[in-house]
C-alpha cells in the first residue's frame, strides 16, 4: 500500500500497553499523531517520548490522540512509561509489519554497522482517518512543537 497525503491512513492492530488491542480506525472522529521510535529508554527516543507528554494536554485541547510504536515488547514499554510518567499509549509492533506498512522500516548504519529499524516519524491523521502530514527522518528537538502546531493550524 502506498502512502498518500489525503488518502486514507493503513489501519492496523498492535497490542497497547494497556493490555488491550489498539486499531487505529478505533479513533474515527478524532486527530490522530502517530509517532514511530526507534527504542524505549535511549537518550533521543526518551526526549520525544518526554516532549510528547509534556505536551499531551495541549493535543488533547486540539482532539488530538498521541500513540507512540516501537517495536518493544509491552512490558518494556511499561517501563517507559512509569520511569517518564508517558499519558498516552505506546505499541508494541514487534514484527514491525506496521513500521513496514508506514515505510519506517530502513536500513540503518551506525558505527559502521548496518541493520534493520526505525526511522523516527510521525504522522497526523485527521478525525476521517485520512493522513494529513507526515515528518520522516524526524530531528527531536522542535518536532513535538512543530506538531502540535501543524494541528492547531490546519485540523482546529
Amino acid at each position: 500500500m502506498t502512502m498518500e497525503i489525503g488518502k486514507p491512513a493503513p489501519d492496523f492492530e498492535l497490542p497497547a500497553n494497556n493490555g488491550e488491542k489498539v486499531k487505529l480506525s478505533d479513533y474515527k472522529g478524532k486527530n490522530v499523531v502517530l509517532y514511530f521510535y526507534p527504542k524505549d529508554m535511549t537518550p533521543g527516543c526518551t526526549t520525544e517520548a518526554c516532549d510528547f507528554r509534556d505536551h499531551h494536554e495541549s493535543f488533547k485541547d486540539l482532539d488530538a490522540v498521541i500513540l507512540g510504536v516501537s517495536p518493544d515488547p509491552i512490558d518494556r514499554h511499561q517501563k517507559f512509561i512509569d520511569k517518564h510518567e508517558l499519558p498516552f499509549l505506546l505499541l508494541a509492533d514487534e514484527e514491525h509489519a506496521v513500521a513496514e506498512e508506514y515505510d519506517v522500516w530502513k536500513l540503518k548504519k551506525n558505527f559502521g554497522k548496518e541493520y534493520m529499524g526505525i526511522e523516527r516519524s510521525t504522522f497526523v491523521i485527521d478525525k476521517e482517518g485520512n493522513l494529513v502530514n507526515e515528518w520522516r527522518k524526524v530531528r527531536v528537538k522542535g518536532h513535538v512543537e512543530e506538531a502540535l502546531q501543524y494541528i492547531r493550524e490546519n485540523l482546529t
